[in-house]
């Protein structure tokens, strides 16, 4: 199991270009009859990786190491906000829409969801813990790092993949065309073969927040195998 040390990053802030709002005429507007484009996120230096102040996580300092369990199964949920003329990121790619997540870091709900899963299976403090909001250097920070530190631990304390389910909930836009895209980004992020990871989404029906296109949600669970 990984100690306190090896959940914290680099003191040096993250580059992350700001997430404004689009103007009415800019390019981060994407009319119905534009040909949709998926553009990979750009992803930050392998240096992020050593300390968040110990202070901003008393929880995971404090964390006992876990038993030598053959397998360990976490649950992961999240849900945004959406807002106009926001990037709309999910698994790391950028999705066209009109909307996208008011969020303090990317907002991506998938990578979210996935992190919370694996730390949840390893019996640790979830992502808000470890990755606080309340901290400036995860302002609009690609959530990629969160997944990588994730990744990190689960390997430290002995265990690897044997499978993930996502499902994404939200009603627009159509995620099928993106599907493929979103997998395997997802599937690199984490050094998992396509076959173990699985991907999902659904509408709302129209019904709540999520329904009616002011929010979007995901659910993740995985399987932990002992190395």
């Amino acid at each position: 199991m990984a100690t306190a040390s090896s959940l914290f990053l680099a003191s040096s802030p993250i580059s992350t270009a700001p997430r404004n709002r689009a103007g009415p005429g800019s390019a981060a507007s994407c009319p119905s009859s534009a040909r949709p484009s998926l553009r990979l996120r750009q992803r930050p230096a392998p240096a992020v990786a050593a300390a968040v102040q110990a202070e901003h996580q008393p929880a995971v300092a404090a964390a006992p190491k876990p038993p030598a369990l053959p397998f360990r199964v976490g649950h992961g949920f999240d849900l945004h906000r959406l807002e106009p003329d926001l990037p709309l990121i999910i698994g790391g790619i950028n999705i066209p829409h009109d909307r996208g997540c008011e969020a303090h870091s990317d907002g991506d709900v998938l990578l979210h969801c996935v992190v919370d899963a694996i730390l949840g299976a390893l019996g640790l403090p979830d992502i808000g813990q470890i990755f606080p909001d309340s901290d400036p250097r995860w302002k609009g920070a690609d959530s990629s790092v969160f997944m990588r530190e994730a990744v990190k631990l689960m390997q430290e304390a002995g265990y690897e993949l044997g499978n993930l389910d996502a499902t994404l909930i939200l009603q627009k836009p159509k995620i099928s065309p993106f599907k493929e895209t979103i997998r395997a980004n997802l599937c690199d992020l984490l050094g998992a073969d396509p076959s173990v990871v699985n991907l999902k989404a659904k509408t709302h029906e129209k019904v709540d927040s999520l329904g009616e296109n002011r929010s979007i949600a995901a659910h993740t669970v995985v399987l932990l195998m002992r190395k």
